[in-house]
């Protein structure tokens, strides 16, 4: 009966998502609704949302927030933009398929899909423009290396949320997710896109009219610091963790530093210096620009939040017990169990995010259980997340429409990305799962 419950909360959801019903309103009615059917009282239900509530903002709005200051922060003074022109410059015209899969990934660690695909979209015609490559030629690795840092690199937002729902640690998944990057963004990048260059695409560059670009750039040495500066802080902060077992001072100050928020601030402070201050931006503009990038994560933070109200309510009601027993009497790996379940919600709700809230709230009594580890849990569902987008998706409208493309060349290219980087994400996550158990 429970799952014939949580069936009927999702096709509610995808019901609620077609009606164009924002996923913060459906997310908080289906939780309603579905903590009634499965038998909770009324006022256990509303405690179980309000714990929802707390459990869910209280490790991630700092770092959500945090993160897109950051990238606010790149996108206004020009460092982002440095990036690009001086990797394009180093690796050359014949690499440089390269040198935007790895502007991209630079560019998709502090912000979300949307925000930087508008960010690079002029770089993408750009380079098309000068190079005389097809569009679809640079366009895949851009597109490819911003849904591999979506999907498994923490500080992004959509794999911090899973850590958390999920109880996994941020600096295991951030090193997990780093050895799956690599080649999965080599083949759904690059190699795709070689693939992909007898598409033709109707697009101009007007789409590049109203990004602004600062007259003078900072310098790349300190761009590229400060974008990667969270994953630096955090990946040495798991190095001494795991190789120094031994409490002394200084790893006490490393472990400081490397939590995520920490992190997260301290680069927030150093691009505010450096990349304001230090080149005469007054503290207004910043504040502006830091509001800006607060105001773009609002509804999302909402969408999280009521994502997490749904997972704590099938907590609170039971369910978790039962899920956890389902998948032990079915001999389900918990892991292959996961990215089932994330992709079919990916392919019936089309948004990402709501699908892996939606899909850890189902697995997380799996991640409790100490039967498989959380972190990979993490990017099973990150995995599961991207599968198979389509045209309830809004990325595939983005798309689609930047590039001038037709549904069947954007099933072709986008989808057909998108699919190979799930299903890449997924082995990778089985084969992980031989090494670390």
């Amino acid at each position: 009966m429970p799952l014939l419950i949580i069936a009927f909360g999702v096709a509610l959801q995808v019901y609620l998502t077609y009606k164009k019903i924002s996923p913060f309103l459906s997310l908080l009615i289906v939780a309603l609704l579905v903590g009634l059917l499965l038998g909770m009282e009324p006022m256990a239900l509303v405690a179980s949302i309000e714990k929802g509530v707390g459990s869910t903002l209280g490790g991630l709005v700092l770092i959500l927030v945090l993160g897109a200051v950051l990238g606010k922060l790149l996108e206004r003074s020009g460092a982002i933009h440095q990036i690009t022109t001086t990797l394009i410059q180093q690796f050359g015209e014949q690499h440089v398929q390269w040198a935007v899969l790895l502007t991209a990934f630079l560019v998709g660690i502090p912000l979300y899909y949307n925000a930087g695909f508008i960010i690079l979209v002029p770089l993408v015609f750009s380079v098309a423009r000068a190079t005389g490559y097809p569009l679809l030629y640079i366009a895949i690795p851009m597109a490819a290396s911003l849904s591999v840092t979506h999907c498994f690199l923490p500080p992004h937002p959509g794999p911090v949320v899973l850590v958390s729902v999920l109880k996994a640690d941020m600096g295991l998944t951030l090193v997990y997710g780093l050895i799956l990057v690599i080649p999965i963004a080599i083949i759904a990048g690059p190699l795709l896109g070689k693939l992909m260059r007898k598409i033709e695409s109707t697009s101009t560059s007007s789409q590049q009219q109203g990004i602004t670009i600062p007259e003078r750039l900072p310098s790349i040495g300190a761009s590229v610091l400060i974008a990667l500066l969270p994953v630096i802080l955090i990946s040495i902060a798991v190095a001494v963790s795991n190789f120094y077992p031994e409490a002394t001072t200084w790893k006490t100050v490393i472990t400081f530093i490397g939590d995520p928020t920490i992190a997260l601030l301290l680069s927030v402070l150093l691009a505010l210096y450096y990349l304001g201050l230090n080149r005469g931006e007054t503290m207004t503009t910043l504040m502006n620009w830091l509001g800006d990038g607060v105001s773009g994560i609002a509804m999302i933070l909402l969408i999280i939040t009521a994502g997490g109200v749904l997972k704590q309510v099938l907590i609170d009601s039971g369910t978790a017990n039962y899920i956890t027993s389902f998948s032990s009497t079915w001999q389900i790996n918990p892991i292959v169990f996961a990215w089932i379940i994330t992709a079919l919600l990916r392919v019936t709700l089309g948004s990402a995010t709501v699908a892996g809230l939606t899909a850890a709230g189902i697995v997380s009594p799996l991640a409790a259980s100490g039967t498989v580890s959380p972190e990979l849990m993490v990017l099973a569902v990150g995995a599961g997340s991207v599968f198979c987008s389509h045209i309830n998706d809004t990325g595939f409208w983005m798309f689609k429409e930047f590039f001038g493309l037709s549904l069947k060349q954007t099933f072709l290219s986008w989808t057909t990305m998108e699919s190979i980087i799930s299903v890449m994400g997924l082995i990778g996550v089985l084969l992980l799962q031989l090494v670390v158990g």
